[in-house]
């Protein structure tokens, strides 16, 4: 009995485990969170007090988690909703899985609490630029 349900329980975790980036489709994201979203003050995830985080949610549902300190660190995502249907959750492609949790004007996102804000850093910047340049230059299925 204990070993059914072991393994019950270890195939149900297997499920959970998520899709290969390539697999998982950018869902449209809600108004509420769109926009840019950057860090606020020093976070216990990043590795200086002077480092920063930024989030771009596209309307389209694609990301960019955009961090900086000593040099830039610019990796896409797609936006999609986790199986409760309820709460975001994007997936990078790196395949981390960072939950979304937005309250009032904050997001609570990969252990960090970022604001909204009206523009990015100038290297955010560049490097949504080249995001938007790259998905232009994929090739249609």
């Amino acid at each position: 009995m204990k070993q059914g349900l072991l393994i019950a329980g270890l195939l149900l975790l297997t499920g959970c485990a998520g899709k290969e980036y390539s697999e998982v489709i950018a869902h449209p994201a809600p108004a509420g969170l769109t926009g840019y979203w950057q860090s606020v003050g020093p976070q216990s995830e990043l590795i200086s007090p002077e480092a920063l985080a930024s989030l771009v949610v596209m309307p389209d549902g694609t990301t960019l988690d955009c961090r900086q300190w000593q040099r830039v660190i610019a990796v896409s995502g797609k936006l999609s909703l986790k199986s409760d249907g309820e709460s975001w959750q994007n997936t990078t492609e790196k395949e981390d899985i960072y939950s979304l949790v937005p309250r009032d004007n904050q997001l609570k996102y990969a252990g960090m609490t970022l604001q909204r804000v009206s523009q990015l850093t100038s290297e955010c910047t560049q490097a949504l630029q080249n995001l938007q340049v790259a998905i232009e230059q994929q090739p249609l299925p």
